[in-house]
């Protein structure tokens, strides 16, 4: 399960994730809509995974998110910037497309070795909601189930499904789309 804390994040996510998206060439530009967003647990329990679906400027974007409490090494150029977590303290973001556990998640989920996340929200050290999940994901097996091991293609623009090994579909209130594949 993703432990969430009641928490202050200072920038917000919204604020951050348009930020990135600013200075991104493909990310189209205007306003942005936050459709819903998914996440993974990572079995060390040290980085958070997080996955935003929005659109901008008609472009349906996905924006996969590693949080970590220390700075990636080498990863300077996949960092999408720091918040403050009333919680936790500092978190280091980063592109979760070049992140290695974010994609070790998502290689997990390709195989059907792990689920999407289960959502909790505590406060005080104590369990105080159980949040339903605002996308639901599922495997579909491809053409070329052995793929599964392969190589994992995780993208920012959702506008063609690709083929080939398996892939996870996301579905939301008002839309669906393939937001990963093993190729």
């Amino acid at each position: 399960m993703a432990i969430i804390y009641k928490a202050t994040l200072v920038p917000d996510k919204p604020t951050l994730i348009s930020a990135w998206l600013d200075g991104r060439p493909w990310a189209g530009r205007g306003p942005d809509e936050i459709l819903g967003a998914y996440r993974f647990d990572d079995p060390e329990g040290e980085v958070g995974v997080e996955v935003f679906l929005l659109r901008r400027g008609g472009r349906l974007l996905q924006v996969p998110l590693a949080y970590r409490g220390a700075p990636l090494p080498g990863g300077e150029e996949y960092l999408v910037g720091t918040v403050e977590h009333s919680v936790l303290g500092p978190r280091w973001v980063y592109d979760g497309t070049r992140d290695e556990v974010a994609v070790a998640c998502f290689r997990r989920a390709l195989a059907g070795e792990q689920e999407q996340a289960e959502l909790e929200i505590w406060e005080d050290g104590r369990l105080v909601e159980r949040r339903p999940q605002q996308v639901l994901l599922s495997r579909e097996p491809g053409a070329a189930e052995n793929a599964a091991g392969g190589q994992v293609l995780i993208p920012h623009v959702l506008d063609e499904e690709p083929e080939g090994g398996p892939r996870l579909l996301a579905r939301w209130d008002g839309g669906q789309a393939v937001v990963a594949a093993s190729v």
